[in-house]
């Protein structure tokens, strides 16, 4: 006798970080239409107690890379009541907003209006842990075992529910360089990641000499507090940096378009070889420093300078920590390495700041009671189709989409916040079969490949412009 179950879901989504809470809000939009006879049921999964968005980062002054206008949902559909603006306007901030002319937001301000959606939104669930998703055959639907935590993070109650389809926006985790593991672990000395910055601001401020690792724009805002916060000629600060220099992240028009829909497309549909060399070669396009970041720090060194003398601070790219100890209890031992110079030596710090980025959290505990069903590129890694589905096994009917694990097929524009709505749009398109969110039929300027474009083929060829080679043989 078959078991019965409770009325499943169309689609869970398991963690709730920026892109599962678009992909909530634009769902939000569809349950009142028609789809597979009713409204779209959603439900979505956190073990944290609430919205969070990098709290360690909220540095007082710090702005998003990208437009307020790549927020949740704006760039799919600029009607719904879940954008930017409405959140100002609901706030009673929209005209200090409208005379402010900030087309980057901080990004505490970011946060809070992810925290407003997050506090309004039907059927988010924080406070749940996923330990187990399964494919239930008999019934065709994905099986989900979570455990319910209580305020402290204690385990209370078991639950289970069932849903059609899942989208996992599990997120990243903070990296931490294999030399410096041990150190981050003891309680003694601050050597903390970039993520816990703030919670640990007043240790680090207090300490005699503070060591930053790292070029990117977190490696950058700390380096530019703590300079901020030092007495003039006392500063005590280094910046490492394995980059061959500081570098500017890319920003031109032209370069931007490489997060775009065009290019994730053109991305996706390269050999895998192709994309595996790509990613790390496009580091600047996303883990280079915000020129105004760049020309704040040197306009606080040059500062420094007035009076004579120079800053206490010494910036210097090229460099990897090789290994790393402790000196009794209170000071960090580095052992660098100079790539260029192939020269080494010794640093003594009080604290360390690891702004050494984040790794996609694995999934195989997560998926491990669907692994027979994975299919796998050459890597290993998860194979995933161009409308963000992971490739199963035909048995499965339902779809596991991906938000944020699929760098390796889609690209650099994977984490970029400015692509969330467009993602979460192409989902709920290719989930219900109706194309409840109409897609751009072109977002670039630029054409990424000789192929011609799909747009274009109904009008006859400009003068210069490059056709298939198929079509002429």
């Amino acid at each position: 006798m078959t078991a019965q179950l409770d009325a499943p879901h169309d689609l869970v989504g398991i963690g709730i970080g920026p892109f599962n809470l678009s992909l909530a809000a634009l769902a939000h939009g569809l349950q009142q239409h028609e789809w597979s006879g009713g409204g779209l049921s959603t439900a979505f999964y956190d073990q944290s107690r609430d919205f969070r968005w990098h709290p360690g980062l909220l540095i007082d002054g710090a702005t998003l890379q990208v437009p307020f206008l790549a927020d949740l949902v704006t760039l799919a559909d600029p009607t719904s009541p879940w954008t930017f603006l409405n959140y100002l306007k609901h706030k009673e901030r929209l005209f200090p907003f409208y005379f402010a002319e900030h087309f980057h937001i901080q990004r505490a301000e970011y946060d809070a209006y992810c925290r407003w959606v997050a506090g309004r939104l039907p059927g988010l669930h924080f406070g749940h842990q996923v330990d187990a998703v399964r494919w239930n055959p008999e019934h065709d639907l994905f099986e989900i075992d979570f455990t319910q935590l209580d305020a402290d993070g204690e385990a209370g109650a078991l639950g289970r529910t069932h849903t059609r389809h899942l989208a996992l926006g599990v997120g990243t985790a903070p990296h931490i360089p294999e030399p410096l593991r041990p150190l981050a672990e003891a309680p003694t000395v601050p050597v903390i990641h970039s993520a816990d910055y703030l919670d640990n601001r007043a240790r680090i401020l207090g300490a005699e000499h503070v060591t930053v690792i790292g070029s990117g724009q977190s490696g950058a805002e700390i380096f530019l507090d703590l300079l901020r916060s030092r007495p003039v000629g006392r500063e005590r600060l280094t910046w490492l940096a394995r980059t061959p220099s500081f570098a500017p992240m890319e920003y031109s028009k032209l370069g931007l378009e490489h997060f775009t829909p065009d290019y994730t497309h053109y991305f996706h549909a390269l050999p895998e070889p192709v994309r595996d060399q790509l990613v790390p070669a496009q580091w600047q396009l996303h883990k280079g420093i915000d020129a105004g970041t760049i020309a704040a720090i040197h306009d606080e060194l040059y500062r420094r300078t007035l009076h004579g003398g120079w800053p206490d601070a010494v910036l210097t790219p090229g460099v990897t920590v090789r290994t790393a100890g402790r000196i009794a209890t209170t000071k960090v031992e580095l052992h660098l390495e100079h790539t260029q110079q192939s020269t080494r030596s010794r640093l003594t710090t009080d604290a360390v700041v690891l702004a050494t980025g984040y790794r996609e959290r694995p999934l195989s505990g997560l998926l491990a009671g669907l692994d027979p069903y994975l299919r796998r590129d050459s890597a290993g890694r998860p194979r995933i189709d161009r409308n963000h589905r992971m490739i199963l096994d035909p048995a499965i009917t339902g779809s596991v989409f991906v938000q944020n694990g699929e760098r390796h097929t889609h690209g650099v524009g994977t984490p970029d916040l400015g692509l969330a709505a467009w993602r979460s749009a192409a989902i709920l398109n290719t989930l219900t079969g109706k194309d409840p969110y109409p897609q751009p039929a072109r977002t670039a300027f630029t054409t990424f490949g000789l192929d011609q474009r799909e747009q274009h083929r109904h009008r006859p060829p400009a003068t210069g412009e490059l056709l298939p080679l198929v079509e002429h043989l």
